[in-house]
């Protein structure tokens, strides 16, 4: 298309946006009025339950004397408590993505020969089809590594001769094979983005078979291929604390919707990508960074509580960053005293505070955890409690670190491919319907009007 073309369609676009607007706007008092339930919640926020899992669980309220009332938020894995497991590979000082994907995916935690053979099943898939890098992920680098990680999932479909074979053993490759090359997607769109657009050095580092997803991740990544153990540790914590999320989320439920029309798993994948890379959902930790960043640059003394208070205000009253009234990376949809993933993380990321000597930062993000569900809840009128979610502390994380924001919500992809298949596999084991829920229409019936004598 040329560049006269182009400014003819954005000209276009421009013209009719009102129209749409004017059209296609719905009386919001409709949906009172009909019992529609926005966003699949009710007023209360709860969610419309249209499923049932095995694989993960959330707990936000309990019911005591017929009465629902907020609880400390937990989160369980096929019936384990997450705080539990994490718990558990560090004092056995482990990486745990592995043995928690195969939980996961297979319902049991695994036998250590059994966990064996799982890491030596990924190592072997851990590799790319000849010339692939070259061919598909440098073609066409993009800053948006969310849209270069779907072109690259999909691009996988056409070297995979049972594409579109839905029984279980095939889909269960298929999900295998993409959980283990996902970190080398992420990372090698990455560096082909900061090579042929911003003209720095290119660095394609090999997996070692030997690694964990964690320690590979940052290998990989880096350009001597050095890491520090708390570095690795972390990430992996990182990665667990996203790797599944009661199943209800947006891009778990996209899943679902799609693998239950007969979908291939690449398609599925690309969807739930597509789902993630949303600012309310995956994107959100972004946010949080441009919001901090943006308060250190506003405030003479970012260190001081009456100003880091006022700039809390401000950003309720939309008069200070982005103007959304948002502060982000507080509250959950479903959590409300306390999300346990931000309680777990908060500790091994102020280790990594220490150790990367970014405490004064540190202490910023714990002031404003500290303030902020104290002015949302007299600011505003809810329904619930308001804590800090996990996406509050995981960009300070990735920051630290040194991974650049480009690769924020890839990394949230490269832990929650593994809910994303076991949820997939579930979806098929279980499938009697395709997914397809009712929308009411409300516009008035009208008779058709003859070209000319439109007005």
């Amino acid at each position: 298309m040329t560049q006269t073309n182009l400014d003819r369609l954005k000209a276009y676009a421009d013209a009719h946006a009102q129209l749409l607007t004017d059209n296609c706007s719905i009386n919001p008092e409709l949906y009172q009025t009909y019992g529609v339930k926005r966003g699949l919640r009710d007023q209360k926020g709860r969610g419309v339950l249209a499923g049932l899992t095995n694989i993960s669980e959330i707990e936000s309220n309990k019911q005591v004397n017929g009465e629902t009332v907020p609880c400390e938020g937990r989160l369980f894995y096929r019936g384990y408590d997450i705080t539990e497991l994490v718990g558990a590979e560090a004092r056995e000082h482990r990486f745990g993505f592995e043995e928690i994907a195969y939980l996961l995916l297979f319902g049991e935690l695994p036998t250590r020969e059994e966990l064996i053979g799982f890491q030596r099943t990924l190592a072997d898939s851990r590799t790319l089809p000849t010339n692939f890098v070259r061919d598909v992920i440098m073609k066409a680098p993009s800053r948006d590594m969310m849209n270069s990680l779907s072109r690259s999932v999909l691009t996988l479909a056409s070297y995979d001769d049972n594409v579109s074979d839905v029984s279980l053993a095939n889909v269960l490759r298929q999900c295998l094979m993409l959980i283990a090359v996902f970190p080398l997607l992420a990372v090698y769109g990455y560096h082909s983005y900061n090579h042929y657009e911003r003209d720095e050095s290119l660095y394609i580092h090999r997996p070692d078979d030997s690694l964990s997803a964690a320690e590979n991740l940052l290998r990989m990544l880096r350009p001597d291929k050095s890491y520090t153990d708390l570095e690795a540790r972390v990430l992996d914590l990182a990665l667990i604390l996203h790797m599944e999320h009661g199943g209800g989320n947006n891009s778990t439920f996209t899943t679902h919707v799609v693998t239950s029309s007969g979908s291939d798993t690449y398609s599925v994948v690309a969807a739930a990508l597509a789902s993630l890379k949303g600012p309310k959902h995956g994107g959100a930790n972004i946010k949080v960074v441009e919001m901090m960043a943006d308060l250190k640059q506003t405030l003479k003394n970012p260190h001081d509580e009456g100003q880091v208070a006022d700039y809390l205000h401000r950003l309720l009253s939309r008069e200070a960053f982005d103007r959304k009234g948002l502060i982000y990376g507080m509250g959950h949809a479903v959590y409300s005293i306390s999300d346990p993933r931000a309680t777990i993380f908060r500790g091994f990321v102020e280790r990594l505070a220490k150790e990367k000597d970014k405490e004064e930062e540190f202490s910023i993000y714990a002031m404003v955890e500290r303030m902020a569900p104290e002015i949302i809840s007299r600011e505003r009128k809810i329904y619930k409690g308001v804590s800090p979610n996990v996406d509050f502390y995981s960009g300070l994380t990735y920051s630290m670190l040194g991974i650049p924001e480009e690769l924020f919500t890839p990394i949230f992809a490269i832990a929650r491919i593994v809910g994303w298949s076991a949820h997939r596999l579930e979806e098929l084991i279980n499938m009697d319907k395709i997914i397809r829920p009712a929308y009411m229409s409300v516009q008035d019936r009208r008779e058709y009007v003859r070209i000319d004598d439109r007005g």
